[in-house]
């Protein structure tokens, strides 16, 4: 029987002169693409990469970095890809993951070539070589400490895309050093679809892609979706062409949703669901204008306990390479994802970690956000628990505005809206005012404060 991988890379070479990826204004055939990977193919076996390699991999989507990846799964090498975006944690990501070279990009796609010395192989990964198939190092993000070093199984991953699907003219918007635009790139090219690279992340080259290459599949996050309509910009293109919209990583507030519907109104809007742990779930939303969502598919299971979501996937992560694994015999993980269940749909509340404790009631942080988002001149909200030394914490909230408006004016009309729509102790007792850049990462994820103590 065929490996998944080598299956879907024979889909691909029968694409021909179908375009594959779009990169610096023009596009690629997927034979185009096919004879890059097979150079890369001559090359890390000069560079003396091989079966069992760790090989950090530097860069954005561009036809030589997606190539590099084909070549280093059929090598059946460890694949640890970075991005600048997060360039100052390569360092301790490296020696987590116990790189040995690293193949970097420049942004004209020359690549440049350098071996470490004095590695160490995790163990893990040393076990995980006698299954003789490629794997995937990605770090979990959004956390405390040390970031986790979570090991996938690629043949396990691909296994996902062998069925046959309609191919989609894809932006490449999530990071390729996460595990979801790891999936995006695997199930582009997987059913035949086109990438189309993006030089930066701003809402001006999405529109500006999305209108030259008639894309049709945006998959994104809700920050970056609000960004987006909060910038005006998507105004001066024809955005017609996208048919979905996918958004994941965390909650879409109602608002921003009614939103998107707005500006995209020839997409489907579709909540996806994955963890970098188990892989990313089948996902169908109850309709455009919900934020409840239908999961599973094949190879998954699901049960809900105390409102906390587990799941038990067959494409499970090898485990952590520097952290205890969090999936029990049985093979069920708790996500840590607080829900709730209305038949056979679920709706996120927010993470068991983000609600606020306020007095013994529980705020969850999206709730007020999508309140908030509702006032005038309000752009971006982020809302988080600060510490205190009787309630235990109290609700706070960062606020990004379209227009200046003086403070005092901003927190009694805040205030008030909030009183009209909230229970008392859901309104935040302070509203910080930052720019729309301070409210998320180089992912497009919004960022919440750390609770320290309120003084």
């Amino acid at each position: 029987m065929m490996d998944a991988i080598n299956e879907v890379m024979l889909r691909m070479h029968s694409q021909q002169d179908k375009p594959a990826l779009y990169w610096n204004e023009s596009f690629l055939t997927y034979d185009e693409f096919m004879d890059i990977i097979d150079s890369w193919d001559k090359k890390l076996d000069s560079l003396g990469v091989f079966q069992g390699t760790v090989c950090g991999v530097m860069g954005e989507y561009s036809p030589q970095a997606c190539a590099v990846m084909y070549a280093l799964m059929k090598k059946k090498a460890i694949i640890v890809p970075f991005t600048r975006a997060i360039e100052k944690e390569i360092p301790i990501f490296s020696q987590i993951a116990g790189v040995e070279c690293m193949i970097s990009f420049n942004t004209k796609d020359e690549f440049s070539f350098e071996r470490f010395s004095n590695t160490q192989r995790p163990e893990l990964i040393k076990a995980f070589l006698n299954r003789n198939h490629p794997g995937l190092v990605v770090f979990s993000s959004g956390s405390t400490g040390v970031p986790k070093g979570i090991l996938q199984d690629c043949e396990q991953v691909m296994r996902k895309f062998v069925t046959e699907r309609p191919g989609w003219c894809t932006v490449l918007f999530l990071l390729m050093d996460h595990f979801g635009g790891f999936n995006t790139l695997l199930s582009t090219f997987a059913y035949g679809g086109v990438g189309v690279c993006l030089s930066e992340r701003t809402p001006e080259t999405v529109c500006k892609a999305v209108e030259k290459t008639k894309a049709t599949l945006l998959p994104t996050t809700p920050t970056f979706l609000n960004f987006l309509i909060s910038s005006g910009v998507y105004r001066n293109f024809d955005l017609s062409s996208i048919k979905l919209i996918t958004y994941g990583t965390e909650l879409m507030a109602g608002t921003t949703l009614e939103k998107v519907k707005k500006v995209f109104s020839n997409a489907k809007l579709k909540q996806t669901y994955g963890l970098s742990e188990l892989g990313v779930l089948r996902s169908k939303s109850e309709d455009d204008n919900s934020t409840w969502v239908k999961l599973g598919g094949d190879g998954f299971d699901l049960k809900i306990i105390d409102n906390i979501l587990w799941v038990r996937s067959e494409a499970n992560m090898v485990g952590y390479l520097n952290a205890p694994n969090p999936i029990n015999e049985e093979g069920w993980m708790c996500t840590g994802d607080q829900v709730e269940v209305k038949g056979e749909y679920v709706r996120f509340l927010g993470r068991k970690s983000e609600i606020i404790n306020v007095g013994g009631q529980k705020v969850f942080p999206a709730e007020v956000e999508g309140i908030l988002l509702q006032a005038n001149n309000i752009a971006e909200v982020a809302v988080y628990g600060k510490k205190h030394p009787i309630l235990g914490q109290v609700v706070y909230a960062r606020i990004s505005l379209f227009e200046q408006e003086p403070k005092d004016i901003l927190n009694e009309r805040l205030r008030k809206f909030c009183f009209e729509r909230l229970a008392k102790y859901k309104i935040p007792i302070r509203f910080e005012i930052v720019s729309k850049d301070e409210q998320h990462s180089e992912r497009f994820k919004k960022l919440r404060k750390d609770s320290d103590v309120v003084e």
